[in-house]
């Protein structure tokens, strides 16, 4: 009797473990991640994005414009001084991209055209006697006391270039310069002074552009919303044509012109003239 108690009681047991066992034995169900609500859009956010980038686009149409005029102030020096085609004094249009950088403020890449190497050929050509100003020197010299021959060259001087090229005569009391009467001699002293541009021409192009571009910063920068603590920032650069397998061109140099916040909001607010505010702009070689 007693046995037949004790497996009704092992019979019951296994019977009340079997759903347990079932359980362990079966694979648990993967959980479900808790559905998140999309994140909707703020149209006020993207409206002022979206106006950022148009404010952005046009200062860089400004900045190629500053650059070309820039450009165009050199090549009219040159063009008084050097008979020159105007289409051979540029490489290539001037080229902007800005950006806006969180925490910092907005960054414009400038890609310059470069005078290299018309003006290195220029420079060249006359340093060797090649130029056209050694060329008249030397036609001056082989028709010295042909008065015929000299009036004729001073005609040709005329047409070429009456800025550079027309000789500087003084005129003694009484000398004529009549056919057959004896010429007046040059006077050395009375020659002009050559322009600066004529010793550097590189550094006078890089100062035409580098001024024009902060000009630019000053009168059209207003509408970009730089805070006080921000940069304004443009890195200008020569846009010279390397093969892409070439090596780094160690050489090149990039101005990095930057002006604070706090200085271009007091500009904006007459606080301080321009040329002071021209002065608190940085201008960095890299």
């Amino acid at each position: 009797m007693s046995s037949k108690v004790c497996e009704a009681v092992v019979l019951a047991g296994c019977v009340a473990m079997a759903p347990s066992l079932a359980r362990a034995q079966a694979p648990e169900a993967p959980a479900v991640a808790p559905q998140v609500a999309p994140e909707r859009p703020n149209p006020r956010a993207e409206a002022d994005a979206r106006q950022l980038r148009y404010q952005i686009g046009m200062l860089e149409r400004v900045l190629e414009g500053a650059v070309e005029h820039g450009v165009s102030a050199v090549r009219d020096r040159l063009q008084e001084l050097v008979q020159m085609p105007a289409d051979l004094l540029v490489s290539d249009n001037a080229h902007a991209r800005g950006f806006r950088l969180e925490g910092y403020g907005v960054f414009f890449d400038v890609s310059v055209p470069s005078f290299e190497t018309t003006l290195w050929t220029w420079r060249t050509l006359d340093q060797n006697d090649l130029g056209l100003d050694s060329a008249m020197k030397e036609l001056q010299a082989l028709v010295k006391g042909n008065v015929n021959a000299e009036q004729a060259l001073k005609r040709v001087e005329l047409q070429v270039n009456p800025v550079t090229l027309t000789r500087q005569q003084s005129v003694a009391p009484g000398a004529r310069n009549a056919v057959g009467a004896t010429a007046a001699a040059p006077d050395v002293s009375a020659r002009q002074v050559p322009d600066p541009i004529l010793t550097d021409p590189d550094e006078a192009y890089r100062t035409e552009v580098i001024q024009a571009l902060k000009e630019a910063m000053l009168d059209h920068s207003s509408s970009l919303g730089i805070g006080p603590n921000d940069w304004l920032t443009i890195a200008a650069r020569g846009n010279s044509d390397r093969p892409r397998l070439a090596p780094a061109d160690i050489n090149a140099r990039t101005r990095i012109i930057r002006l604070r916040g706090a200085d271009l909001a007091a500009y904006l607010a007459r606080q301080i003239t321009k040329d002071e505010a021209l002065q608190r702009i940085e201008v960095k070689v890299f």
